[in-house]
C-alpha cells in the first residue's frame, strides 16, 4: 500500500541580492494514512518551510526541488488553481498563532462557512449548520453563540480550537500543525494535544506535527524526524529516537528538557541545560557537519565532510561520522 504522503530529497533555497541563500537540504520521509509523523528541532531548522512548501505557499522568490507526492500526485507540477483546490480540502495547515490566523473583522461562522461554500458550492445555511457542528466536535461551548463573534471575543485556546475545527470541516486527509500550542498555556496545550489526538482517530487523519517541544511530539508522533538547520540528522520510530536517541543533537536536545526529578536550576547557580552556541545562518553553514561546531563529540572529519545518511538494525536513519 503507497504511502498518503512521500517527500523525497526535497531543498529549498531563496533568491536574493547575495545570491541563493539556502534553508533545506535534500529532507525526504513518507507518511502513511492514519500515521503521525513529528518534526522537531530548534528554530530555523526548516521545520515551517516544510509545511509552506507541502501547501504550496512558499513565497514568489523561494526555488524549490526534489519530489512531494501527496495522494501519489506530484505536488511540484501542479498548476497554481490545482493547489489551491487541494488547500483546505484535502491537506490543512494550522499555523501557531490563531489570532494572526484568523480575520478579525469577521464572525467566527463567516469565517468557517466560507471553507465549504468554496470548496464544496453549498448554501450559507449549510455551511453555517456545518461549522456549528464541527465547533461541537471540538469541545467549544455553546457553538451557537461562538459563530456570531469575533476572534478577539474568544480566548487562546478557543481560537485554536476554531482553527482545528476550520481545517476539518471539508474532511481533509492530511492535517499540518505547525507548533499549535506555541502560545497556549501548559494546560490548554495539554488539552488541545488530546484533542488532535481524539479527532485524528475518529476522522482518520494523517498528521504532520511540527514542533520544538520534545515532548508534544512523544505524546502524539509514531515516527520522528529530527531537523537541524535544514538537514535530517536523525529518524525513525518515536519510541526508539527519543527513549535511546543516537544523533549528538537528538541527544542534546533531550538532555535540555527539565525534569520534575531534576534539582531546582537557578539556585546556587546552576544554569538550565543549554546547547552552547547558536545554529549558523544559512549563508555561513560549512562543508562538514552543520552541527558539528556545537557539538561536544565533534571530529576533524566532522569539520570537513557532510555525513551521509545511513541506517542501523532497527530501520532508524541517521546522520553522523560519528555513528
Amino acid at each position: 500500500m503507497s504511502a498518503l504522503l512521500e517527500v523525497r530529497d526535497l531543498s529549498i533555497a531563496y533568491r536574493t541580492r547575495q545570491g541563493l541563500l539556502p534553508v533545506l537540504d535534500g529532507i525526504g520521509f513518507s507518511l502513511a494514512a492514519g500515521a503521525t509523523l513529528g518534526l522537531v528541532g530548534e528554530s530555523g531548522s526548516g521545520k515551517s518551510q516544510i509545511a509552506l512548501a507541502l501547501m504550496g505557499l512558499l513565497p514568489d522568490n523561494a526555488e524549490i526541488s526534489g519530489s512531494i507526492q501527496f495522494e501519489q500526485r506530484e505536488l511540484l507540477t501542479l498548476k497554481t488553481r490545482e493547489r489551491r483546490a487541494l488547500r483546505g480540502a484535502r491537506m490543512g495547515l494550522i499555523f501557531q498563532d490563531p489570532m494572526t490566523s484568523l480575520n478579525p473583522y469577521l464572525r467566527i461562522g463567516l469565517q468557517l462557512a466560507e471553507v465549504l461554500e468554496q470548496h464544496e458550492g453549498v448554501s450559507r445555511a449549510v455551511a453555517l449548520a456545518a461549522a456549528q457542528r464541527m465547533l461541537d466536535a471540538v469541545h467549544i461551548p455553546e457553538a451557537a453563540r461562538r459563530l456570531r463573534q469575533y476572534p478577539h471575543e474568544l480566548s487562546g485556546g478557543q481560537r485554536q480550537r476554531v482553527m482545528i475545527a476550520m481545517m476539518l470541516l471539508a474532511r481533509p486527509a492530511l492535517l499540518i500543525a505547525d507548533e499549535p500550542t506555541t502560545a497556549l498555556d501548559v494546560t490548554v496545550q495539554a488539552e488541545i494535544l488530546k484533542l488532535l489526538a481524539a479527532l485524528k482517530r475518529e476522522m482518520g487523519l494523517s498528521l504532520l506535527m511540527i514542533s520544538h517541544d520534545l515532548g508534544v511530539i512523544a505524546d502524539i508522533a509514531d515516527e520522528v524526524l529530527v531537523l537541524y538547520a535544514g538537514h535530517a540528522m536523525e529518524q525513525g520510530a518515536a519510541t526508539t529516537v527519543l527513549a535511546a536517541p543516537a544523533h549528538p543533537y537528538t541527544q542534546a536536545l533531550l538532555a535540555c528538557r527539565p525534569r520534575l526529578d531534576s534539582p531546582l536550576y537557578g539556585q546556587q547557580g546552576r544554569p538550565m541545560p543549554s546547547i552552547p552556541g547558536l545554529p549558523p545562518r544559512a549563508d555561513s553553514r560549512g562543508a562538514g557537519c552543520v552541527f558539528a561546531p556545537r557539538c561536544a563529540r565533534a571530529a576533524p572529519q566532522c569539520q570537513l565532510v557532510r555525513p551521509l545518511a545511513t541506517s542501523d538494525s532497527e530501520g532508524r536513519i541517521r546522520a553522523c561520522h560519528l555513528l
